[in-house]
């Protein structure tokens, strides 16, 4: 998955001991100082959600957001909520956002975990958009989408966890 460009710098005060220790610790991991104490800091499942949104943000975004479809399905509770806690450091367009949003919604609801407060300020798209080009399907989709994409006006048949 891509990364952040580094754009900001954190200082710390701490003794020579702390130092030498946190030296040591990167140098084990094979990691250099800072992306050591970032990756003790800073959640892993946060930052693979982030670097699944840059990831959607891409060229196929389909492709993308099958990935984190499948990811969102493949994880606990307590890992969901550490994911998604923090609202999405990328600017998505209203498609994308809404989608992640309603993916984000439904993965809560199936956990049992109330959706993160970032959600809710996506505002839903204007136009109805739907997973299918075709007339016909369109009456289906709009029995069958799950409710946190019919309330983004997105109209989908497969949502979280199924597969087309």
């Amino acid at each position: 998955m891509t990364r952040n460009p580094k754009t900001a710098q954190l200082q710390i005060r701490l003794s020579i001991a702390e130092k030498s220790a946190i030296k040591r610790a990167a140098a084990r991991a094979d990691m250099d100082m800072s992306a050591y104490v970032l990756s003790r800091v800073l959640s892993v499942p946060a930052g693979q959600f982030q670097d699944a949104l840059r990831n959607c943000a891409g060229s196929e975004p389909r492709f993308a957001l099958a990935e984190l479809n499948s990811w969102f399905s493949s994880l606990s509770a307590g890992e969901l909520r550490e994911a998604i806690e923090a609202a999405p450091t990328l600017v998505l367009t209203p498609y994308l956002s809404n989608t992640v949003a309603a993916m984000v919604e439904l993965a809560c609801a199936r956990l049992g975990l109330a959706p993160p407060a970032w959600t809710r300020d996506v505002a839903a798209l204007a136009e109805p958009v739907f997973g299918s080009a075709l007339q016909s399907v369109r009456l289906h989709l709009l029995k069958s989408s799950p409710a946190p994409f019919r309330r983004r006006n997105l109209f989908v048949d497969a949502s979280l966890g199924d597969r087309v």
